[in-house]
């Protein structure tokens, strides 16, 4: 059998296999669309072409939906396995989220005034105001 499939420490691997194998992505397919948008950029480089070779040691920064993940390169994937395998293919140097940005529950229940759906209580003012009747 031929070693095809083990990249060498010293080879580069295509990113969208990468995130794959990485688990940062559900598919290839996907993370080939997510190169392509732009969303990553390899040591600080913006690339958009899914067959960019990294390399150990490159820094990987993904823009992700609800935040940012910074990522060092520290093994080559060879396959998708289980979340305990995909660790070791990366160091993870994302800062913790910001605690100040996050709303209590009670906050998060809370709606200032005005907006969202009327209550009962001021879609009856509101309908008192359009009548004329006080």
């Amino acid at each position: 059998m031929t070693d095809e499939k083990q990249p060498s420490s010293g080879s580069r691997q295509r990113i969208d296999k990468w995130l794959f194998f990485a688990r940062m992505l559900k598919s290839r397919s996907l993370a080939q669309v997510y190169v392509q948008k732009g969303n990553v950029r390899v040591n600080g480089e913006r690339i958009t072409q899914p067959s960019h070779g990294i390399k150990v040691g490159d820094r990987i920064e993904l823009a992700m939906e609800r935040r940012d993940v910074i990522l060092i390169v520290r093994l080559p994937g060879d396959r998708r396995g289980p979340f305990e395998q995909a660790k070791l293919l990366y160091e993870d140097l994302t800062p913790p989220p910001d605690e100040t940005k996050r709303f209590t529950p009670f906050e998060q229940a809370l709606r200032s005034p005005g907006s969202g759906r009327p209550t009962k209580r001021e879609r009856r003012a509101i309908d008192r105001l359009t009548s004329g009747d006080e």
